[in-house]
């Protein structure tokens, strides 16, 4: 990119009046034949769509719209990995480009496998301006093959600036993370170089801070440097909005040569790091509860859905317009750096409440995404599929140095060993003892490691091949999920592992994606009855422990059992299929009701009390889990009958209706009164997902001894905090309507 000179194109830009650097917002294929390349880029559009850039013969360029059809478009979006094309634009409807003009007069028929196979003038033999770039729209459907990207990314073209470092000032602040102030050092093909600060500002150090993962930066007056350097950039002029330092006006020495810096030396930062890399244990300090916008679903600090709070219920925002410059606004927001890529087409999971923004149109500087000019959402406008997500930069921290995985087959599995210092002060490596652990754990685990999200947590590693540690270092450890590292979790002070060996220590399989489950909240809501059913329609709930205690003690088969019933939607809004834990062969068969359990437990059922004591419960295994349902364009896999495979699969729901066994709480024993209903999914945390804070619901519930009714049927993290405080201490409906 930046091809011409940046000046070029910074003048071009004016003339244009298109604001967005061209380096922003791209998408690429990956090469054909390691020659031509392809990519969408312009502004706004989304991933699927934009205007058509080709590289070749070293040099990206776009294509004219003279002749273009939408055979073209087809020829062009099979290049970059999509099916076909629903359409195409002319006159740069996304912006014009920059550099050659590669293509004119192009005329395919729609079924070659190649733009070189088409009639064209030849390439860069045009009589076209960038006003006239060609753009495309191509059904968002991936070929097989191709990585389902969704990302309008940062290109930067590595020919001048392919990424930026720190050096810290002295050497006591060489070995403190994260590095926050020092000297910038700018990598290009053949080395590291310095930047000359004469005209330094302020500005300027707020790009460097966010693509260094902080969001601000501190004022700091010039310190030449005496060392004799490589002043390779010159003049940089940033407006303190753009989101990568590549994207702000700047002068380049040639390479291999270096202009002097008169009256200065080289460009220095100083950063202020967000509130989870503060220096020393203070990194534990958790992100602002008052804050209006959350990431949900990503694998990695930094990253995941973009979910913003109105009024007292969380929402999405939809990825019409979604660009590098909202979503840095998000990340700073955050305490994070600039945003390193924003996505859409829900590519970090579908959310499952309001969708509240559209359009949304940062200049990068706002305090807050609301802030931003955006439109209210209607019906009609958006759907959780399009959902936007971001992956902002982060502080360097080095977290990965100590910790490991040994004895897998790959490198995304194995035993997990952690280097911490023993009783004498030296630092070496041992096991994690197994008791307790679970896939939350293993989330932990392969966050620190940068793997992405966990597969399995294990609690015996003896088909692993062992390494030379043996002594248990940490035991008692419990995650709430979130955590940066293993240590941050809760753990023993004093090492106490029931079971001793190696064999025992426990093991993670991390993998790219991650399922993740949700209950539909409003059908709880709007399902709920009382049934009275007799005791001899009972005996196989009996028999799988699905009645009250006090029911060994009836007189069968006479008189009933009163049962809380509802029906249960879950929905998979995660990246992978949510499936058992536990293969076929390990499946129990109960005759009575003639199924399969493939978990001991799939979801608990409790009626409590308002201080939180549980009243009366209920369970269900999941004898059966199947597709029930599938959003369009999803299909089913799954289907339990006649043994057959049990899972829940992207996109789809299992529908466990009221009228289906144990799907209930015995509420026999229960006097009238206000309570909180609470279903939760997954309880014990035996399949991994990408997020178990909404595997939660709760709901008010008034019973008046003959009748019952709920309200506020919610997912455990849709409410804010305040909300869900008042929610707890909740005095009973003032009424018996269900809204």
């Amino acid at each position: 990119m930046l091809r011409g000179g940046l000046w070029d194109m910074v003048i071009a830009m004016v003339l244009w009046g298109f604001w967005l650097p061209s380096c922003l917002g791209q998408t690429t294929s990956p090469s054909q034949d390691g020659k031509i390349k392809f990519r969408l880029a312009g502004y706004p559009r989304k991933h699927n769509e934009g205007r058509v850039e080709v590289f070749y013969n070293g040099e990206w360029g776009t294509i004219c719209d003279d002749d273009f059809t939408l055979a073209n478009a087809h020829v062009l979006c099979r290049h970059l990995g999509f099916v076909e094309a629903l359409s195409w634009s002319h006159s740069a409807k996304y912006g014009p480009g920059t550099g050659k003009i590669w293509l004119d007069n192009v005329m395919c028929g729609g079924s070659e496998n190649s733009i070189e196979k088409c009639v064209s003038r030849g390439w860069g033999n045009s009589d076209c301006t960038h006003q006239e770039d060609a753009g495309v729209v191509c059904k968002d459907e991936r070929l097989p093959g191709f990585a389902d990207s969704n990302i309008i990314e940062m290109q930067v073209d590595e020919n001048r600036m392919e990424k930026i470092r720190l050096r810290p000032l002295s050497g006591a602040q060489a070995g403190r993370m994260p590095v926050t102030e020092g000297v910038i050092e700018v990598k290009f093909k053949e080395g590291w170089g310095h930047i000359c600060n004469t005209g330094w500002t302020t500005k300027n150090s707020r790009v460097v801070c966010g693509m260094l993962g902080f969001p601000s930066q501190r004022t700091m007056g010039k310190k030449p440097s005496s060392l004799q350097t490589v002043y390779r950039i010159h003049s940089v002029a940033c407006t303190g909005n753009e989101a990568h330092l590549s994207a702000c006006s700047m002068e380049f020495s040639k390479a291999n040569s270096s202009a002097s810096c008169p009256d200065g030396g080289a460009a220095v930062v100083s950063c202020v790091p967000g509130p989870l890399f503060t220096q020393g244990r203070a990194r534990r300090i958790k992100l602002n509860p008052m804050s209006q916008v959350r990431l949900k679903g990503g694998a990695k600090t930094g990253e995941g859905r973009v979910e913003v709070l109105n009024g007292s219920e969380w929402g999405t925002v939809c990825d019409d317009h979604w660009n590098l410059q909202s979503a840095s606004v998000v990340c700073r927001e955050l305490g994070f750096g600039t945003a390193k890529e924003a996505l859409t087409g829900a590519r970090m999971g579908q959310g499952m409440g309001p969708i509240y923004m559209n359009e949304v149109q940062c200049r990068g500087d706002e305090k807050s995404l609301w802030d931003c000019p955006h439109k209210s959402i209607t019906a009609e406008d958006c759907r959780h599929m399009e959902d936007a997500s971001v992956i902002c930069n982060i502080p360097y921290m080095g977290f990965e140095k100590s910790i490991r995985l040994t004895g897998g087959r790959t490198r995304l599995e194995g035993r997990v060993e952690l280097l911490l210092s023993t009783g004498s002060g030296v630092r070496d490596w041992g096991l994690v003892c197994g008791d307790g652990w679970t896939s939350r754990e293993a989330m932990v685990v392969c966050r620190q490691l940068g793997l992405g999200h966990a597969s399995s947590g294990l609690r015996e590693t003896w088909y692993w091949d062992s390494s030379n540690v043996t002594e248990m270092v940490l035991s008692g450890v419990k995650c709430k999920g979130d955590e940066m590292t293993l240590t941050d979790c809760q753990h023993h002070s004093v090492v106490s592992c029931k079971r001793a060996g190696a064999q025992f220590s426990g093991g993670v399989i991390c993998s790219d994606t991650a399922s993740d489950l949700v209950l539909n909240a409003p059908l709880v809501e709007q399902t709920v009855y009382i049934e009275d059913r007799p005791l001899h329609l009972l005996y196989c709930a009996a028999e799988e422990n699905c009645l009250a205690k006090s029911a060994a003690q009836a007189n069968w088969p006479y008189g009933h059992r009163r049962l809380l019933r509802f029906s249960s939607e879950i929905h998979n809004i995660g990246k992978a299929d949510f499936r058992p834990r536990l293969s076929r062969h390990s499946w129990v068969w109960h005759e009575c009701h003639r199924h399969y359990h493939s978990m001991d437990i799939f979801t608990y059922y409790d009626l409590l009390s308002l201080n939180g004591t549980k009243v009366a419960d209920g369970h269900k295994a999941s004898f059966c889990l199947e597709d029930t349902e599938c959003h369009e364009g999803d299909s089913k896999h799954y289907e339990c009958a006649n043994f057959g495979e049990q899972g829940i699969t992207v996109g789809c729901w299992d529908v466990y209706r009221h009228d289906i066994d144990c799907q209930w709480i015995d509420i026999t024993d229960v006097k009238p009164g206000n309570y909180i209903l609470q279903v939760i999914i997954n309880p014990n945390f035996e399949v991994a997902e990408s997020d178990f804070t909404n595997n939660a619901m709760r709901c008010n519930c008034k019973y008046d001894g003959n009748r019952v009714w709920l309200h506020k049927c919610h997912l455990g993290d849709s409410f804010s905090e305040e909300a869900e405080k008042e929610f707890e201490h909740y005095p009973g409906q003032l009424n018996n309507k269900i809204s």
